[in-house]
């Protein structure tokens, strides 16, 4: 562990992203804190070494200078900030706040005006990169903000990242970008999930052919990572189904604002719709293949 300085952070959402970034910052020697409702990630980043954890950071945000929102979505965010008890009202001026959760243009844009005018710093920062890379403090972010924003939020940056994009200095930028990137994400594991079924249909062994695809033209590093969960009978989220689906809503909700078409993200979206509709929404994204009709899939009792 890096020696400890005098910059404190609190990490808010501990979940497989959120506890990586976390113990990042601990690793850096970053005054860390930890938020989350969930009694096990508290006590977790307790044990790792985390100054103070909570379910709410009012009782240390006068301490902190920055915050890091590693939530689902944009009301989570909002409620955390804004609402009842809001911690906003609470940070001292000049704190940086990240907003690293994936989120709409609108909602980044509103989420920054509020923060602005309570005199704090915000980053429109999502990140992407999984839960190994957030352990190993090497997750991607397309931050955009202010540069007084990334100057507060350097130290943060520097424990959590092992790539920064600057994107702008406009809120919203780094949601645009991130929602793209969410586009090619969803539709490569959604891809791969349908020809991993086909596979199944067809007899072929999957962890053949994910052998045969994994050393082929046609990998992807979803396919990689995520059809692995699909030859090991796994489900167990590490990002769920409901979370595509609320992206891959994102992206087609941004290409309808910009009158553009997207004919695989829509399918995308509706491949992720039907399993969750199935029942599957809190399972590891890569149950979307579990939607498919009349296979057998490792770890069944019987077809699907």
């Amino acid at each position: 562990m890096a020696s400890s300085n005098g910059f404190h952070v609190c990490v808010i959402g501990l979940g497989s992203m959120g506890m990586g970034a976390a113990r990042s910052c601990i690793a850096a020697g970053l005054q860390t804190y930890g938020v989350d409702l969930n009694p096990a990630a508290r006590d977790a980043l307790r044990e790792a070494g985390a100054v103070e954890v909570g379910t709410d950071a009012g009782a240390f945000a006068d301490r902190l200078d920055a915050v890091l929102l590693l939530l689902v979505n944009a009301a989570q965010c909002r409620a955390v900030l804004f609402g009842e008890n809001g911690l906003a009202a609470k940070l001292r001026p000049g704190t940086g706040v990240m907003v690293s959760s994936t989120i709409a243009v609108a909602d980044a844009k509103e989420i920054e005006k509020g923060l602005s005018e309570r005199g704090l710093l915000m980053l429109d920062a999502p990140v992407s990169g999984g839960a190994a890379k957030a352990a190993a403090g090497q997750m991607t972010v397309m931050a955009a903000g202010p540069r007084a924003a990334f100057d507060r939020l350097r130290p943060v940056l520097d424990a959590v990242a092992g790539k920064v994009y600057e994107i702008g200095e406009t809120a919203g930028l780094g949601a645009t970008v991130k929602i793209i990137h969410q586009l090619l994400a969803g539709v490569h594991i959604a891809a791969g999930a349908e020809a991993m079924a086909l596979a199944a249909r067809a007899s072929i062994p999957l962890d053949l052919m994910y052998d045969v695809v994994t050393n082929a033209a046609g990998n992807s590093w979803m396919f990689e990572n995520r059809m692995k969960h699909v030859v090991d009978g796994d489900y167990t989220p590490r990002s769920a189904v409901d979370i595509f689906v609320k992206d891959l809503r994102l992206v087609t909700e941004t290409g309808l604002s910009l009158n553009f078409p997207l004919p695989l993200a829509t399918t995308a979206y509706s491949m992720f719709a039907n399993a969750s509709n199935a029942g599957y929404g809190k399972l590891d994204d890569a149950a979307v293949i579990k939607s498919f009709a009349g296979i057998r899939l490792p770890g069944d009792e019987e077809g699907q």
